[in-house]
């Protein structure tokens, strides 16, 4: 999205991307003529990397999650879902660096506060799961090992208050579960999700979501993207059956 938004501008652009992200995705970037920086898949290098790129070329940062206005950006979402949809009763969100759920979260609390607001995270990448649970900002000690790699960022200093204050609760789901959860969106909605969009799908599938209190029965899950290597998909071989 920033690499088509500075290109529509004419601005340079300088996006820096793990090496092991989808190969569409970083294809997409190229097209878009940003310049892909390349970084090892971890927080620490993310953050070394691009700071690293704005001392080089003088440029501003755009954090992809913790940036005000991106969260603020995001947030738009949720007023599209109201719009409609009016008749739901919660949203589930994918959790990365939680700037998309923070701010549909504060857009969904200030118009409806009556409507839940859930994350949804791999268990091998739980890191804003153990956050709600100790009540204060835990990341991940290490990078994670999930199939859902845009969810492999843990969530930050500005959007975390906003999801320990908001956010009514955070729901953890297994890679199988993920697998499955994807596989039927492509079937049977004829989407083609990434895994990252599948762990929504799959925490409302989840065990845990049906001890969610009844009157919760309109839900919207965020399908937040749809980067998908169709020639690495070699889990889909690998399932039995």
């Amino acid at each position: 999205a920033l690499a088509w938004a500075a290109r529509a501008e004419g601005i340079p652009a300088y996006i820096v991307v793990p090496r092991t992200a989808p190969h569409c995705k970083q294809a997409a970037i190229r097209t878009y003529g940003a310049t892909l920086v390349p970084c090892e898949p971890s927080d620490k290098s993310r953050a070394e990397t691009a700071a690293r790129v704005v001392q080089e070329t003088g440029g501003v940062m755009v954090h992809p999650n913790q940036e005000l206005a991106v969260i603020a950006g995001q947030g738009t979402i949720a007023l599209e879902v109201l719009e409609e949809a009016p008749k739901v009763n919660a949203v589930v969100v994918p959790v990365g660096g939680g700037g998309m759920i923070a701010g549909i979260a504060v857009a969904i609390k200030a118009l409806r506060p009556d409507v839940k607001v859930f994350g949804a995270e791999p268990c091998n990448a739980d890191d804003c799961y153990q956050s709600k649970v100790r009540g204060e900002l835990t990341p991940n000690l290490h990078p994670p090992d999930t199939i859902a790699d845009a969810v492999k960022t843990s969530i930050g200093p500005n959007t975390w208050p906003i999801i320990r204050d908001w956010v009514d609760d955070v729901l953890t789901v297994s890679e199988e579960e993920i697998k499955q959860a994807t596989r039927l969106v492509w079937e049977r909605m004829k989407l083609l999700i990434e895994p990252t969009a599948g762990v929504g799908v799959a925490a409302v599938l989840s065990e845990q979501f049906q001890a969610v209190p009844r009157d919760v029965e309109n839900v919207c899950i965020v399908l937040c993207g749809g980067n998908v290597d169709l020639s690495s998909l070699t889990w889909l071989t690998d399932r039995p059956g």
